[in-house]
């Protein structure tokens, strides 16, 4: 076990090796930052001036250089719009954006799953027939969209719950739906998928044959071999969450990770969208980490020695 994490570690660091080298490469296509952060009455030596200090009048195999080297040191610059440290920036919103990211999560799990198995176990019936349509409307309604409607509707008119900033519950209640809707709609699909492969499998039909209770022969034989793929893919969304919270929090002006990533990327302001894209490409490596390690706690078979 110890000699497997060391290489899915030393594999993660080349992987954001190629995140930071992607992000800084297309970063710097979109264009001056100076052309964005500069008053438009700026003088050209104004402006070359503050290309001057920012470093982005030097040849561009230098800037990346100094990124890297900056960035090994955990040190990625100080925000061109704020003035202050990137990475800081970042980690203050990190909270706001996991809170939701998991509330999330959590909805769409305690709707999928059950759903899905019943769905799985009364197959063709109505209620399946309600799963199959839940889950094609949450896979094809927009984010964008669906939060719009959320707002208007228990926002608006009923006045039900708040339509923007963060505080208590009832903050987070229309951006959680708006957010999980989606993977609420993918996992519920999926556990019925591995449901049904696992109902009709031999083993579970000699179960049955042996008088073994339903609800046994569902939680501790139908359910325990069909975790494997719907772990996966709730690993899969929960980082997945992460970067889908852009749109979310714009639309309910949830001060997250998201929300400073899309002022950022408007700013052009090079530090802080490189350390969102790393500490979302760091996300998605830990995550996937530990949806590995859980397969061996899952099932019994699978060793990584």
């Amino acid at each position: 076990m110890a000699a497997y994490l060391v290489r899915r570690l030393v594999g993660a660091l080349w992987v954001l090796l190629g995140v930071a080298t992607t992000v800084f490469i297309v970063l710097h296509l979109t264009g001056d930052p100076a052309a964005v952060m500069m008053p438009l009455e700026s003088t050209a030596d104004q402006v070359a001036q503050f290309r001057h200090e920012e470093g982005f009048d030097r040849p561009l195999i230098v800037q990346y250089g100094s990124f890297m080297w900056a960035a090994l040191h955990g040190s990625f610059g100080d925000s061109l719009r704020h003035g202050e440290p990137a990475l800081g920036l970042a980690l203050q919103r990190l909270p706001a954006s996991g809170e939701l990211a998991l509330t999330a999560l959590t909805l769409a799990l305690l709707v999928a799953i059950p759903i899905g198995i019943l769905a799985a176990v009364r197959r063709n019936s109505l209620l399946d027939l309600g799963a199959r349509v839940l889950a094609l409307l949450g896979q094809s309604a927009p984010v964008y969209w669906l939060g719009l409607m959320l707002i208007l509707i228990f926002g608006v008119q009923l006045g039900w719950f708040p339509v923007s900033g963060i505080g208590g519950v009832r903050h987070l209640i229309l951006p959680a739906i708006t957010l999980g809707l989606f993977s609420m709609a993918k996992i519920m699909r999926l556990t019925r998928s591995a449901m049904l492969d696992i109902l009709q499998s031999d083993f579970l039909r000699t179960a049955r044959a042996k008088g073994v209770q339903p609800l046994r022969l569902i939680t501790h034989h139908a359910l325990r071999n069909a975790w494997i793929p719907i772990v996966t893919v709730i690993g899969i969304e929960l980082g997945t969450l992460l970067s889908q919270a852009i749109i979310t929090e714009t639309v309910f002006s949830w001060p997250g990770i998201g929300r400073l990533a899309v002022q950022a990327i408007y700013d052009r302001d090079y530090p802080v969208v490189e350390v969102v894209v790393l500490i979302a490409g760091a996300s998605f490596v830990l995550i996937n980490l530990a949806v590995d390690l859980a397969y061996a706690a899952l099932d019994p078979r699978i060793r990584y020695d």
